[in-house]
């Protein structure tokens, strides 16, 4: 690489670390090893070479590589990496909300009418956090999932409602919990008229949105009171590493069957996907769910952290 490209990198991982993560100068210094005057002249020639925007256009070659790299290995059709540099999980957090909402705006700008289909989830919801406001109401917001909890609360993490507070269009609520006490009743959720409607409407999506959870102690499932740390239990003792909607997978990305998985109300997903599909995950927890995943075939696109990207490459 030229030393004029090492340059760039440099200062555009020292402007994402300022503007971005939120560092101030001595610890972009001290992160980059370099000294605080060096650091100040990275973040200058950032902004002389036009990377500062709104956002920051955190384009990396390491990240770009990997990014290459598991579209190439999995068939993705657009992948995100954001670097890391030894960051604390509430850091990673922030650079792949930012790094997500980027994504999610390409379609949400579109001024064409479309219909977009989430799940929900932690990482996807901090990405509409970062949302500004997109006045698009002609656009439809359909949730994939269930938005109840066992214990009759809802789901803070529904996605498809956040965004439609953001653009103005019209929010489709899966009519359902997102697991249902047994089988018959789950029959009955899924067999009613509303529920028609909106598994209807997301068969027409343009694009879905989807986050991806781990299976294990203390995972958000069973964190946010949608299974019991019993049922985490049966789901890991089938071999159960993955969740997307709610549904498990296995090491391989195949469906877990299992009492619990038998209950879920969320829609399903197609692999491989008819529409862009684009997963959001990132973090030490999120390694083995996001390989499950795209081993599975379940995405066409995918949002993550480079320490993830390289645990999915067998870095």
């Amino acid at each position: 690489m030229s030393r004029s490209n090492e340059k760039l990198d440099l200062a555009t991982r020292a402007a994402w670390l300022y503007y971005v993560a939120g560092n101030t100068q001595n610890e972009i210094a001290e992160k980059l090893q370099v000294s605080r005057p060096v650091a100040q002249r990275l973040v200058a020639f950032a902004v002389e070479k036009n990377l500062i925007r709104v956002r920051i256009e955190h384009r990396l070659a390491d990240c770009l590589t990997l990014a290459d790299r598991l579209c190439t290995r999995f068939g993705l059709s657009m992948c995100e990496v954001v670097p890391v540099d030894d960051d604390l999980p509430e850091a990673i957090d922030r650079k792949l909300a930012v790094a997500g909402a980027q994504v999610m705006e390409r379609y949400l700008s579109e001024e064409n009418p479309i219909v977009v289909a989430v799940s929900s989830g932690r990482t996807l919801k901090a990405a509409v956090d970062q949302l500004g406001l997109i006045d698009r109401p002609q656009h439809r917001l359909v949730s994939m999932v269930g938005a109840i909890a066992q214990d009759g609360s809802s789901n803070r993490y529904d996605v498809a409602l956040h965004i439609s507070e953001k653009t103005g269009g019209k929010h489709f609520l899966l009519p359902a919990p997102l697991i249902a006490d047994n089988e018959a009743e789950r029959a009955q959720w899924c067999n009613h008229r509303l529920y028609r409607i909106v598994e209807t409407l997301s068969g027409q999506a343009d694009v879905a949105f989807i986050g991806i959870g781990d299976i294990g102690p203390k995972c958000p499932l069973h964190v946010d009171g949608f299974i019991t740390a019993a049922e985490v239990d049966e789901l890991m003792s089938r071999g159960a590493v993955a969740e997307m909607l709610g549904l498990p997978i296995d090491d391989e990305g195949k469906r877990v069957e299992s009492p619990t998985g038998r209950r879920v109300t969320s829609l399903q997903l197609d692999a491989p996907p008819k529409r862009p599909t684009i997963g959001f995950a990132g973090g030490a927890r999120k390694h083995r769910a996001v390989l499950a995943a795209l081993k599975g075939g379940w995405l066409s696109g995918l949002v993550t952290d480079e320490a993830c990207a390289r645990a999915a490459l067998g870095n």
